[in-house]
This record gives structure tokens, C-alpha cells and sequence, in this order.
């Protein structure tokens, strides 16, 4: 209300043109469409939860959306990179590792062999070093006992040219003692 409007309502008389009096708004029945329009634009000015919603609604939609066709490349390509997996590098895998195997199922073999024919070489070197061993011991048992054989015999000899030397001392002194036993008899 303006400064004039005041005055004129204090003093009870109608601020409308023409001296007019407001009628109550209830009374009229006016009140109720003015009360839905107030709250509309009360809605429309201060409530903002239904654009709120509207924007969440189609950010989720587009979130969805967006990451949905993403998702759907990526499964793609996934589902192509299995088939080509399946059909071309795998058979190419098998069949590498299939000649990869054969080569060194054949090498492991011709190790093996090889590894056999050196254990029976050395088998049989084994066995010749054995027997060489054993006729040398049989030899060397041989000349030992020979050479024991002939030590005994040459100490019987020696025993024998010892006792035969004794007696002949013997005789020698009892001669002598002969001899003596002249001489200091004359």
C-alpha cells in the first residue's frame, strides 16, 4: 500500500477507485482458485524437486544409456577376441606345442640312448678294470707267495750253511783242543 492508500484505510475509507470497499476474498468464493494459483506459483518459483528429478532422471537415463553401449563394445569386442582365440590361436598354439613336444620327445630319446650306450661303456670298462684289478691281485698274490716260498727256502739254506759252519767250528775247536792238548802235554 502507498503512503495515501494508508491513511485512507485508517480513516476507514475504501483505498479502491470509485470509494469502493473490499469485499472478504472467502466470502466471494474467489479464495480458493487464488490459493491454487499462489501454490502453483509456489511450486513453480520455490519447489524444485520435480526438475530436480526430471534432471536426475535423464542423467540416469543417459548414464545408462552411455554405459550400456559401452558394456555392449566391450563384450564385443571380448566375444571377438575369444573367437579368434579359439579359431586361430589356439590350433596355431596346439600345433606349436605338438612339434615343440615331438622335437623334444625325439631329443629326450636319442639322450637316452646315448646315455645307455655310455652307462654300458662304462659297464663294461668297469667290468674290464675289475678283471685287470683281479689278475693283478692274483699276480701280485702269486709273486708273494713266491717270493715267501723262496725267502723260506733261502732261510733254510742259510740255516743249513749255519749249522754246517757251526759244526765245522766245532770241529775245528775240538781239533785245536787236540792240537793244544799235544802241545802242552810235551
Amino acid at each position: 500500500m502507498s503512503g495515501a492508500g494508508a491513511v485512507e484505510a485508517a480513516r476507514g475509507e475504501s483505498p479502491l477507485p470509485g470509494g469502493k470497499k473490499r469485499e472478504p476474498l472467502v466470502a466471494a468464493g474467489l479464495a480458493q482458485p487464488i490459493l491454487k494459483d499462489v501454490g502453483e506459483i509456489h511450486s513453480r518459483l520455490l519447489d524444485h524437486r520435480p526438475v530436480i528429478q526430471g534432471e536426475i532422471r535423464y542423467f540416469v537415463k543417459e548414464f545408462e544409456e552411455k554405459r550400456g553401449l559401452r558394456e555392449l563394445r566391450v563384450l564385443e569386442s571380448l566375444k571377438n577376441m575369444i573367437y579368434e582365440t579359439n579359431n586361430q590361436i589356439l590350433p596355431k598354439c596346439e600345433q606349436v606345442m605338438h612339434d615343440g613336444l615331438n622335437e623334444a620327445f625325439k631329443r629326450l630319446q636319442a639322450a637316452s640312448q646315448r646315455i645307455h650306450k655310455l652307462q654300458e661303456r662304462e659297464q663294461e670298462e668297469r667290468e674290464v678294470q675289475t678283471d685287470k684289478l683281479m689278475a693283478g691281485e692274483k699276480q701280485r698274490t702269486a709273486l708273494w707267495e713266491a717270493f715267501l716260498e723262496e725267502q723260506q727256502n733261502k732261510q733254510a739254506e742259510v740255516n743249513e750253511e749255519h749249522r754246517k759252519a757251526m759244526e765245522r767250528l766245532k770241529e775245528q775247536y775240538v781239533d785245536m783242543e787236540k792240537d793244544l792238548a799235544k802241545y802242552v802235554s810235551f
